[in-house]
């Protein structure tokens, strides 16, 4: 737990042993909300392909397949 100080026009600094724990970086959005009279931050998640790396386990394709599937996006 850490204090922080509102400064001018509502902002606060989150510390930076938390903004750590929570992968929270520079351009990281936080969801804002109001529960039983506390504010709560919560960072959104956002799925990019290095996060889902191996989830669906390992798949061989040629290079040919990759073309075309690629040709019929178009």
């Amino acid at each position: 737990m850490g204090r922080v100080t509102v400064e001018k026009r509502g902002r606060i600094i989150i510390p930076a042993e938390i903004r750590r724990a929570l992968g929270i970086r520079e351009g990281s959005e936080l969801i804002v909300e109001v529960e039983h009279g506390r504010i709560v931050l919560t960072p959104v998640r956002r799925l990019t392909a290095q996060n889902l790396f191996g989830v669906a386990g390992e798949e061989e394709v040629s290079l040919e397949e990759v073309e075309n599937a690629l040709s019929d996006e178009v």
